[in-house]
């Protein structure tokens, strides 16, 4: 765990989603970094001041895990109390690029500095090829190369393949996940994805896995999303028992 907050303490402010803006503000308010005594690191969103939305294979049983807090010192580690994976999730789906329920909270044991929580949705349905979506994570933008990750980026993606309540598959508009473009890398894990609501953006689902150009292993082809549509009860219970309503 320390190593992973040594590395993103002395990241460059370069950073994500395969080279995507960076960004603080808007969807970016509310994404958290979250590292493991195991030495990974993933994103998270803040959805209450005291709970986090993230990936269920980025906090597995048998290790600890905490957010970092950014602010004018140098970043610190807030504790995580308690973790809550869907029962439903199974790692070697997730692994295989099908769909499963990989979704996790996070219960804080303070609320969460300088962030600002994002509403939950649920995907139009029917999610069409073409639908547009946001993904904000503080992934690598080069993969293997972990110094290119920490800074929160952002990147429209669209929807592509057969879209659906289990599982949404995105790629980069401009290359159709055939060549190398925006997509999610390593640390993206759990990264919120957005789409447009008439209130606003509201997150709809959480980032999976990612896959390079035309299914190749690596980054920058096509982005794996675990939409919000069969959990969100589960994760408004979930939280509502931590005494946080949604």
């Amino acid at each position: 765990m320390i190593a992973a907050l040594v590395m993103l303490i002395t990241l460059p402010a370069q950073a994500i989603v395969g080279g995507g803006a960076p960004s603080a503000d808007g969807v970016a308010r509310s994404v958290i970094t979250i590292v493991g005594s195991r030495g990974n690191f993933c994103t998270g969103a803040l959805i209450a001041p005291k709970v986090v939305l993230t990936a269920a294979h980025c906090v597995q049983p048998g290790a600890e895990y905490k957010i970092v807090e950014y602010g004018a010192g140098p970043p610190t580690l807030q504790n995580v109390e308690s973790v809550a994976i869907h029962p439903a999730f199974r790692m070697d789906a997730m692994l295989a690029h099908r769909a499963t329920a990989d979704v996790a909270l996070l219960r804080l044991d303070a609320p969460a500095k300088g962030k600002i929580p994002s509403t939950l949705g649920m995907p139009n349905i029917p999610i069409v090829v073409g639908s547009r979506f946001t993904v904000a994570g503080i992934g690598v933008t080069v993969r293997g190369d972990g110094k290119s990750g920490g800074t929160i980026r952002v990147a429209g993606l669209v929807a592509t393949g057969k879209p659906g309540t289990l599982q949404i598959r995105l790629v980069d508009p401009a290359g159709q996940g055939t060549r190398d473009g925006l997509g999610a890398c390593t640390g993206d894990s759990g990264a919120p994805v957005f789409e447009d609501k008439q209130n606003g953006a509201a997150i709809v689902g959480v980032v999976s896995w990612s896959t390079g150009p035309n299914g190749a292993s690596g980054c920058g082809g096509m982005t794996g999303v675990t939409p919000l549509t069969l959990y969100s009860d589960w994760i408004l219970q979930t939280a509502r028992q931590w005494g946080s309503a949604l």
